[in-house]
């Protein structure tokens, strides 16, 4: 018989992340970025006492090195004494950072905390704060960092409880983005007879299935500015039907975000700083409070594309904004505009321009003649020894926004000399 229950669903807490790549913060942000994967945590363990889950799983990734810094240790130790003391439960894999073979501190666990091996699948039960039985609990760390088996294949489930949770660190699905470390097919999960896969080792949170559930939680804290958008954990609350109810909570203690702007009908640098600090402020207002490092980007195309050309421009700009925010932090402007191209004048301007014009609408119209041109203009690179052969294969295919990219790319950066000239 299955009773009620709610327990946390986290992964990859990475603590002591080292987030290289940003040693030009200032010292105040730079020391609140190098602190938010243990701010994180201590959320994590803030939302299950304010929650009153019975137990927390976490799968994988507890640091970020094998050689976990002492630091962290000691803070995830603390932070799980916490829990104990108010009774709750916590069951741990280890993952490809943190493998069990790493390097690591002689510390005793808190009775709560259970941490399964290597050597195999293993199954501990899970108890309600009354002290009935929830659910069995199983998982299987990694012994070493790269971990190529699938180690789903082991996983059985075992009869004696109401609910079954499944703890693993590993790539399903073969998601790209992520190493390919205990891979396995979302169909081999559904199959095994688990009512909920806890899964880590994917930063990005997604529910595969439901019923049985496959979900990655996510990691708790962005470590890089690919890693946008609210980080954190899942509430998971199990009904006596063994319904099955998920609710986010953000955790991370900086957030990650991007924004884009068009330059398209924007004349001055004043019009376009003040645009740029309104979407910041809108960015910060994301926050819900936290610390948030932006990425903006400049899109379009516009009169003061030829001003964002100059590095000096940017970084005035960028500059400008990194004085604006309070909460948040600008730290890179990238440009990706193009200039302003008045098609219809370059069709009788007797100019290069206009001819190089003319001869893309040629090329436009007969496929022929463009694949000629093409393959003329690729020749000496596909003759290299080394770039011919790592491209080989690649130079018949043409696909016709090639052109179309190519046009707009190379007319605007003509026309933009021709103006700096004037």
């Amino acid at each position: 018989m299955t009773i009620p229950f709610r327990f946390i669903h986290a992964a990859d807490l990475h603590l002591d992340s080292p987030f290289r790549g940003m040693s030009k913060l200032p010292d105040a942000r730079k020391e609140k970025l190098m602190a938010s994967t243990f701010g994180a945590l201590r959320r994590l363990t803030d939302t299950a006492i304010q929650e009153r889950v019975d137990f927390v799983v976490i799968s994988g990734d507890l640091y970020d090195e094998a050689d976990c810094s002492l630091k962290a240790q000691l803070f995830l130790l603390k932070e799980w004494e916490r829990l104990q003391h108010y009774g709750i439960s916590v069951f741990v894999i280890h993952g490809n950072h943190d493998p069990l073979n790493g390097a690591r501190a002689e510390l005793k666990l808190p009775a709560n905390v259970t941490q399964f091996g290597a050597s195999g699948m293993e199954y501990r039960p899970a108890y309600c704060r009354n002290g009935e039985l929830a659910a069995f609990v199983y998982g299987m760390s990694y012994g070493k960092r790269h971990v190529t088996e699938n180690l789903a294949a082991r996983y059985t489930p075992v009869e004696g409880a109401p609910f079954h949770i499944a703890l693993l660190h590993g790539n399903v699905n073969g998601d790209l983005s992520h190493d390919p470390y205990a891979p396995c097919s979302l169909e081999e999960l559904i199959g095994k007879g688990f009512d909920y896969w806890a899964l880590g080792h994917i930063h990005t949170r997604k529910v595969m299935h439901e019923y049985p559930h496959v979900v990655y939680s996510g990691n708790i804290q962005g470590r890089n500015p690919r890693e946008t958008g609210p980080k954190g954990c899942y509430l998971v609350e199990v009904s006596v039907s063994k319904a099955v109810q998920l609710t986010f909570i953000p955790l991370d203690d900086v957030r990650w975000l991007d924004g884009g702007l068009p330059i398209n009908g924007l004349h001055t640098e004043q019009e376009l700083l003040q645009l740029l600090e309104e979407q910041v402020e809108q960015l910060a207002a994301q926050g819900d409070g936290r610390p948030v490092m932006v990425r903006l980007r400049l899109e379009g195309q516009g009169p003061l594309h030829h001003k964002l050309t100059e590095m000096i421009t940017v970084r005035t700009l960028l500059e400008q904004l990194q004085q604006g925010s309070q909460y948040a932090w600008v730290y890179a402007l990238e440009v990706n505009t193009r200039a302003e191209v008045r098609l219809a004048e370059l069709e009788d301007e007797n100019s290069f321009v206009g001819e190089l014009f003319r001869l893309t609408q040629r090329l436009e119209q007969d496929q022929e003649a463009w694949r000629r041109e093409a393959a003329a203009a690729v020749a000496p690179l596909s003759g290299h020894a080394k770039l011919g052969r790592l491209l080989r294969g690649h130079w018949d295919e043409l696909p016709e926004h090639w052109l179309e990219q190519a046009k707009e790319h190379v007319l605007g950066l003509l026309t933009a000399e021709g103006r700096k000239d004037e």
